[in-house]
This record gives C-alpha cells, structure tokens and sequence, in this order.
C-alpha cells in the first residue's frame, strides 16, 4: 500500500510469532498488517497505563512523607542556618 509515512521490517522472532498468534486470537480474521497495529495500539495502551500508575504511586509517596520533618526543625531554622554563613 503506497504511503509516505516511514516503514521498518521486523524479524518473526519466535517472541514476535507469539504476540502474532495472540492477537490472532483476540482479532480473528484480521490480517497480518492490522494485527501488528493491534498490537502496537494495545502494547502503547498498556505503557501508557503503567507511565500513569507509576505517576501517582510517586505522588502518593510525596503526599505521604509531606511534612514528615516538620518536628525536626524548630521554627526559623533555615533563616537562623542562613544568617551564620557569611555574605
């Protein structure tokens, strides 16, 4: 099919035959290109996931550990540090 997107090759490794053969699966009577897209789509869709899930494990980390040393530093600690270093 003539495009002017770029193309690449990829070898059917026994790995690449295996996620074939899934999505055959779950697309049957697609053909082989399309099954590729589906797999690009579905692979994109499940990183995407994951990107977000990692994103707001690290945000619950900071929500929780947030004022965590409030009770190790007396009130107007960090200007008393800062009046001690010379100009």
């Amino acid at each position: 099919m003539p495009t002017l997107r770029p193309r690449f090759q990829v070898t059917e490794t026994p790995e690449v035959e295996r996620a074939l053969r899934a999505a055959a699966r779950a697309w049957p009577g697609a053909g082989r290109a399309e099954l590729v897209s589906h797999i690009f789509e579905r692979a994109a869709a499940t990183l995407e996931e994951e990107e977000r899930d990692r994103a707001g494990e690290w945000r619950a980390t900071v929500d929780l550990t947030e004022g965590a040393l409030d009770v190790a530093y007396e009130p107007g600690y960090l200007e008393n540090l800062r009046a001690e270093w010379p100009e």
